[in-house]
């Protein structure tokens, strides 16, 4: 896949370009149903398979004390559409001069000449430019005269509820519930979380037995507080773990952290970005009596992570 990253970056128009646009917070299973229906017109017209999103998301510009957290990273979410097989990801500085480009000159002067594109494929609600006037209506309007096809791409539903539309906003709330295996089933894959191993209280391996990765968050999407059965990547290995999401009540801390203990691992990883992808809840965090109980809850946690996980 071709990343360029800013408009003025593209030197010359695709080819017979197929494109579609959002923001793409997630990368779920519908989002990737919408990128391959993209790569298959490409292919019956010959052309390149193209998807525009932005950096930073346009909500954190517009709305900048009341934004979500971030379901993927910009990193994540360039990895994840490389994946579905896309040519070219197009990926735009989201300014407020930026927002208020009229949709005609969206349209005219960046997708038909300087994108080239043949076919604009959309979900049902898309629009586009100040005021989100490039809607539907204005798209069918305007599709003969500037010579695109417009399709709109049909919603993909849940499994459990065909009523119910998949959506980053639906997979927030799971992932804030802490349903991680909820949401792994929108997203197709198991929730992620990265960051760099900082140096917390040092207490998990003197006091507890059991070390841990302390990991500095880059303002993403944290579960519910509890704890999880997790993957862990780190280096160029792959290992089971154990995830405590919460304030560590048992020594009064009062202090949000993100901590795993990475099974049959000893190496030291401090400064180093790690991933951690979520299996499934053990259970709440709770308050024990002593550092001795929470061992032996540690050591519960530990083997019921080992069997919930197969690498």
């Amino acid at each position: 896949m071709k990343l360029i990253e800013g408009i003025d970056n593209i030197a010359n128009p695709f080819p017979n370009a197929v494109i579609t646009i959002g923001n793409f917070d997630g990368v779920h299973l519908g989002h990737q149903a919408l990128f391959h229906e993209v790569i298959e017109k490409a292919v019956e017209i010959d052309g390149t398979s193209v998807a525009m999103t932005f950096e930073p998301h346009p909500i954190r510009v517009l709305h900048q004390n009341s934004h979500p957290p971030l379901i993927t990273l910009y990193e994540q979410k360039v990895e994840l559409i490389e994946r579905t097989g896309i040519d070219v990801l197009v990926c735009v500085p989201f300014t407020r001069e930026f927002a208020s480009i009229p949709a005609e000159a969206f349209l005219e002067d960046i997708l038909i000449r300087r994108i080239g594109m043949k076919a604009f494929i959309v979900g049902g609600d898309y629009a586009f430019g100040r005021n989100r006037e490039g809607n539907l209506e204005f798209l069918k309007a305007r599709a003969a005269t500037h010579r695109f096809e417009l399709i709109v791409a049909d919603w993909i539903q849940t499994q459990s509820n065909g009523k119910s539309r998949i959506s980053s906003t639906r997979i927030r709330e799971l992932v804030t519930a802490g349903d991680v295996t909820g949401a792994e089933k929108l997203l197709g894959r198991h929730y992620q979380i990265r960051g760099t191993v900082e140096r917390g209280r040092n207490r998990g391996g003197k006091l507890l037995g059991f070390p841990t990765a302390n990991i500095k968050l880059y303002d993403e999407l944290a579960p519910r507080t509890g704890v999880y059965a997790v993957t862990v990547a780190c280096r160029d290995g792959r290992y089971k773990g154990v995830a405590n999401i919460g304030y560590s009540p048992t020594f009064d801390d009062h202090v949000f952290t993100v901590e795993v203990h990475i099974l049959d691992f000893d190496r030291d990883i401090y400064g180093e970005k790690i991933r951690v992808n979520f299996i499934e809840r053990i259970r709440d965090e709770i308050k024990f009596s002593g550092i001795e109980a929470l061992s032996r809850q540690i050591r519960r946690d530990v083997e019921t992570a080992r069997n919930m996980i197969s690498l």
